[in-house]
């Protein structure tokens, strides 16, 4: 159908129809030749031409003119709707007959019955009913199209190919050209149902995926509700305990403090006593009679003992309660928190360890370390001295005044030497930063760089060894997932560390 623009451009102001001449006034409205001879003839000898809808007068009397891009246009639209109407047989004038073909040269449509008288005169090419024939006809020599300039992407008569623009240019029946173009728009669709397909798929697991994740999200909020709840009973169970020796212990106190008191008033009434005994003696006024009394002896007064609440002893349940509760959640949740330590015997030679074996810094002082196999003598680089050959781990590393630094796990084979760098090898997998940007990396490639806006500080490391699974975790608040390595380990593992030119690294747990 003709286009809204087109169709404003080509309505009369009065009827609203369509039309092809169409007489414009000066005020901007349009009308067509019916209603501009209707408003003359009202307007006769008055020598004005108002407008018809705002009545602004004209001195010249307004032509319809013909737009014929715009006419072809509208041609083309009626066409298309005529098109895909029902096209009836053009002799069959008494009643509407279905036409069956139609004689593109004769322009008719015809039913069965004309169609055979129409056979039997003339042979001319017959197509499906239709009664748009300007568009199967070339506009320069009114002739069929037969043929398809793929230079130039048109349809051309015969005459088109022996003369004009496409005289040299190659040409192909409009039926092969058609067939061509549906086998090329075939492959097309066929190419792009595939990629809807795959699409479909990705969209189908990433559903997958969301419904996976929250039934496993349910699963970990009963969990953890589960859990919650057990260590609040656990922690009410110690709290009564804690309490319950605070109790014990402030009723053993106050028994002693009774005691205490019941001995003090026993002393208390024997000096009274001693003090009437003194008071009569020094009342005696015949010195011989006084002198004769029995002297009396002073006893040691034993300093009572006192009795406070022991606060260790108090704080000792709790903190053994604490600890094993720990233990279990660690234990519930299928983790191992191992006491790691570094391992003297690999540390490179300006490496220096605390003496707990918690922590390494780089020093520019000579070490004085032995030449061992196990030192790393290329890369200020230390392993720890556990091992993980199962199960899931996870310990944690502060980082320190460190520009570049690489944190990982390693096999036990790594070089000690130039290629023994973390994360060159298929030995070892690390986390790093360097140059402001944090990385990971395991056998010469790197999986992500991002640039860091603030240092990493603390960095908290799982491994799940038989899931094939190494995570990184900024521990930030919240805690920040920072990388995840997915592959299967074939040896056992050492927790690895690097460090550049300068700082420290301390392991907390």
């Amino acid at each position: 159908m003709a286009s809204a623009a087109h169709g404003e451009e080509l309505s009369c102001s009065i009827c609203l129809d369509l039309s092809m001449e169409l007489a414009t006034l000066r005020c901007g409205h349009r009308f067509c030749r019916d209603c501009m001879v209707t408003a003359l003839d009202t307007q006769e000898g008055s020598g004005v031409f108002p407008c018809l809808r705002c009545r602004e007068e004209d001195v010249e009397c307004p032509v319809p003119v013909k737009k014929i891009k715009l006419s072809n246009t509208v041609e083309d639209s009626r066409s298309m709707e005529q098109e895909n109407s029902e096209v009836f047989c053009t002799y069959c004038v008494h009643f509407r007959v279905a036409a069956i073909k139609t004689c593109l040269q004769c322009e008719t449509s015809m039913c069965e019955k004309h169609l055979a008288a129409h056979n039997m005169t003339v042979d001319h090419g017959l197509t499906e009913p239709t009664s748009s024939f300007r568009r199967k006809k070339c506009s320069i020599h009114k002739k069929l199209l037969e043929y398809y300039c793929s230079k130039d992407a048109v349809c051309l008569c015969v005459s088109c190919c022996l003369v004009g623009k496409h005289k040299e240019h190659e040409v192909e029946l409009i039926e092969e050209a058609s067939e061509k173009k549906k086998e090329n728009l075939r492959k097309v669709c066929e190419y792009v149902t595939k990629e809807r397909g795959e699409i479909e798929e990705q969209i189908q697991n990433l559903l997958d995926n969301k419904r996976k994740a929250q039934e496993k999200s349910e699963d970990e909020k009963k969990r953890v509700a589960a859990l919650f709840e057990d260590i609040r009973r656990q922690l009410e169970v110690q709290e009564q305990r804690v309490l319950s020796e605070i109790s014990r212990q402030v009723e053993k106190v106050s028994l002693a403090v009774s005691e205490l008191i019941h001995q003090l008033e026993t002393q208390k009434d024997t000096l009274s006593r001693k003090i009437c005994h003194i008071e009569e003696m020094c009342n005696i006024t015949d010195p011989i009679t006084f002198l004769q009394e029995p002297e009396m002896k002073d006893q040691d007064m034993e300093e009572p003992e006192i009795c406070e609440l022991d606060d260790f002893l108090i704080s000792l349940p709790l903190l053994r309660s604490l600890t094993d509760l720990i233990a279990d959640i660690k234990s519930k949740n299928n983790v191992h928190v191992k006491n790691l330590l570094l391992d003297e015997k690999t540390a490179h030679k300006k490496l220096a360890l605390s003496a707990d074996l918690k922590m390494a810094t780089v020093s520019n002082i000579n070490q004085n370390k032995p030449y061992l196999l196990e030192r790393f003598y290329e890369y200020c680089q230390v392993m720890s001295i556990e091992s993980f050959s199962s199960g899931r781990h996870y310990w944690e590393v502060e980082i320190g005044d460190n520009e570049v630094w690489d944190i990982g796990v390693c096999y036990p084979t790594i070089d000690r030497g130039l290629d023994g760098d973390f994360g060159l090898s298929d030995k070892s997998w690390c986390l790093g930063v360097s140059d402001g940007e944090l990385f990971a990396r395991h056998d010469c490639e790197c999986e992500f760089f991002v640039y860091l806006e603030s240092p990493v500080q603390k960095v908290g490391v799982c491994l799940d060894y038989e899931g094939g699974r190494l995570s990184f975790y900024q521990l930030s608040d919240p805690i920040r997932h920072l990388h995840t390595f997915t592959t299967t380990f074939t040896e056992p593992l050492h927790a690895a560390f690097f460090l550049g030119d300068s700082g420290w690294m301390k392991l907390l747990m």
